[in-house]
């Protein structure tokens, strides 16, 4: 069985918080609180673009445990703003720790880092990897339309790795659920060739999104996808001990609490402080329980994420084995 063998985040300098926003947008620091839940977010400086975010990851990933590229040979980089189309930002990274490693960029919306587990879990399974290295990384402060107020205050930017391996019987990961609905397209999109979608909605070059019909659907998904997951892995909710979901609002993290009837103190938030960072959320709230503790060996974990695409996925995994 495969499971994650190490983890590692990196999260920008600079921290802007609510309060920026009231002096050029019609906004204030309550009113971004009470409906999402943010407070403040992390911005990548001028010059630093998603394969920094990344390699910073990685650095991080190899701090907490040297020696942790050992044996990958294969690097997926998933991700919504890759410093270009073509090379793969999963290529720079294989190239800057001197990986021999196939690499490719997975685009899935804000689930691709969970998409990207699947895909290792897959590999490492059927003997096409021995290791593979999965980052989620995000420069979204650099496609941001920031006169929009719908869409301005609520992203961030980060990064998040982990290298996906064997572990011992017992541990890893028990279950996955991925899914999409491309009539959804419309509702959440970024241009990027092509000035329109195939149902005719026009296109530019910002991220846009239907912050309503966007809520019902993570709404939706986050119940129906944990519900599956957790009894895919064959378990009830209430062996989940920690629930990592995609942080990209409160509320919905909320409404998802309650349908899985979990306590607060097994859920992990970190969206007031890092707002939504895409595909770096749920690599980067996952960090930060398991250094606070809140994470331990034998823990049945619980992931997941929504996004564009329309898409989602969750999983649920045993800590530890490593």
């Amino acid at each position: 069985m495969s499971g994650i063998l190490a983890l590692g985040a990196y999260a920008p300098q600079r921290v802007m918080k609510n309060e920026e926003f009231e002096a050029y947008l019609d906004t204030s620091d309550e009113w971004i609180v009470t409906r999402t839940g943010i407070r403040e977010r992390r911005i990548a400086a001028e010059d630093e673009y998603t394969s920094d975010l990344a390699f910073k990851a990685v650095e991080d990933l190899l701090a907490r445990h040297p020696g942790a590229l050992e044996g990958v040979d294969g690097v997926i980089v998933a991700t919504n703003t890759p410093d270009a189309l073509f090379p793969d930002t999963a290529a720079l990274v294989q190239a800057r720790f001197g990986l021999q490693a196939f690499a490719y960029d997975l685009l899935a919306g804000c689930p691709g880092w969970v998409y990207g587990l699947a895909q290792a879990h897959a590999l490492v399974e059927a003997g096409l990897a021995r290791k593979v290295l999965v980052v989620g990384a995000e420069a979204l402060s650099k496609i941001l339309d920031w006169n929009d107020r719908a869409t301005a205050v609520l992203f961030g930017d980060a990064g998040g790795a982990a290298v996906v391996g064997k572990v011992r019987e017992g541990f890893g990961f028990k279950s996955f659920v991925l899914g999409a609905d491309g009539a959804g397209a419309k509702e959440l999109y970024h241009a990027c060739v092509a000035p329109r979608l195939p149902d005719g909605t026009s296109m530019r070059n910002r991220l846009y999104m239907n912050g309503r019909e966007v809520f019902k659907f993570a709404v939706r998904v986050m119940n129906t996808a944990t519900l599956e997951a957790i009894e895919k892995a064959g378990l009830t909710p209430e062996d989940i001990k920690a629930f990592v979901p995609h942080q990209a609002n409160l509320r919905i993290i909320d409404a998802a609490r309650e349908r899985l009837g979990l306590p607060w103190e097994r859920v992990v938030v970190n969206v007031d402080r890092y707002g939504n960072t895409s595909t770096a959320s749920i690599p980067l709230a996952l960090k930060e329980a398991v250094d606070a503790g809140r994470i331990r060996e034998g823990d049945h974990v619980l992931l997941v994420s929504f996004g564009a695409g329309l898409t989602w996925a969750a999983a649920v995994l045993t800590w530890g084995g490593a």
